[in-house]
């Protein structure tokens, strides 16, 4: 297993990241515990979870990833894992997380870590991420600003100081972004270097073959800053699996949870897959292993966040990480990229 600085931080990261997000809808505890239990042992020191998970997000089963990520805690060497959660943004409708939440205020930001902190049932959280942004923007499968759905938002320099007391105070250690763009990067670095506030470390973005929108305007940001990339989403929710070319109703996310990847329910999305998929064939690969050595291939990546539902599917994502492709296999992903220009950003 490969290790990483991530960003301008002292933490050194696995290469891969164990994602955790179906931890208390798809996978019972038990699951969880073996996943990670898997994952650790085959050197992964990174876990990347959130309060709102699982998803898709219900009031009846909020936290519950938190807790069993927190259950599996409790017998293993805190200092030698890299823990990571989020603070659930306003604006999606869950008003059962803090009635809302309507902002990203100190008293929810607050509330959120403490939450947080009793369910992982630790005394601090090494990466604290904002899932996503306060202030109006395009996302999860939105692919365009608009103007007209603007809303009153807590300014970014009010959020970045409630963080930078819980710093402070030692009940997180580093400052990331999630589902962000340019501009409120460039915003929070702003912020933080001229209130002198912790600097962002990590943006965790959806990053695969069918949306590489991160390499437009944040990879120079993020080079230039020093700025980690965490890559969510990498299998497309497992349309670069290629399963659902043949069966549109295979099961897997997509078709269990069908409201919850609009992102990836767009024109060119099925005939890109199918031209990565052939492209995979040819090499002999699956489409699965091109998809996620792609990703881990990528300069600008500080970890690979890779979940699974089952535990051979786990390890199958693990080996497909640690592949690197050839310089003829990547000219010939650019230009079907040329070809299928971010069907599903």
């Amino acid at each position: 297993m490969e290790y990483r600085k991530l960003g301008a931080s002292d933490l050194l990261v696995s290469s891969v990241c164990l994602g955790t997000m179906t931890f208390g809808q798809q996978n019972t505890e038990a699951d969880g515990h073996a996943q990670l239990d898997a994952a650790f042992g085959h050197g992964v020191n990174f876990i990347d979870t959130a309060e709102m998970y699982p998803v898709p997000a219900r009031a009846e089963t909020s936290g519950a990833t938190e807790a069993i990520v927190g259950s599996w805690l409790k017998g293993q060497p805190r200092d030698k894992l890299v823990v990571a959660t989020k603070v659930a943004g306003p604006s999606r409708g869950m008003d059962w997380i803090r009635g809302g939440p309507l902002a990203l205020d100190q008293d929810n930001i607050r509330t959120a870590v403490e939450g947080s902190l009793r369910r992982l049932g630790t005394d601090y959280i090494d990466l604290y991420q904002i899932h996503w942004p306060a202030r109006n923007q395009p996302m999860f499968g939105q692919w365009r600003f608009d103007p007209e759905a603007e809303r009153s938002a807590t300014p970014i320099p009010e959020q970045l100081v409630t963080l930078a007391e819980l710093v402070a105070e030692g009940k997180i250690r580093y400052v990331g972004l999630s589902n962000e763009h340019p501009w409120g990067l460039m915003r929070f670095l702003q912020a933080a270097d001229e209130l002198g506030l912790p600097r962002v470390v990590s943006v965790q973005n959806a990053y695969n073959l069918l949306n590489r929108v991160f390499e437009q305007g944040l990879a120079e940001a993020c080079f230039r800053e020093k700025v980690s990339l965490l890559p969510y989403s990498v299998l497309g929710f497992g349309q670069l699996t290629g399963k659902y070319l043949d069966d549109p109703a295979a099961i897997g996310r997509l078709s269990l949870f069908p409201a919850f990847g609009q992102r990836y329910d767009k024109p060119n999305v099925r005939p890109a897959v199918a031209a990565y998929a052939d492209l995979a064939r040819r090499h002999g690969m699956t489409p699965a292993e091109l998809a996620i050595a792609f990703v881990a291939g990528r300069p600008f990546v500080g970890s690979v966040i890779l979940g699974a539902t089952s535990l051979a599917q786990l390890k199958g994502n693990l080996r497909a990480c640690e592949r690197r492709l050839d310089n003829q296999v990547l000219a010939e992903i650019d230009a079907l990229h040329l070809q299928f220009t971010n069907p599903a950003p």
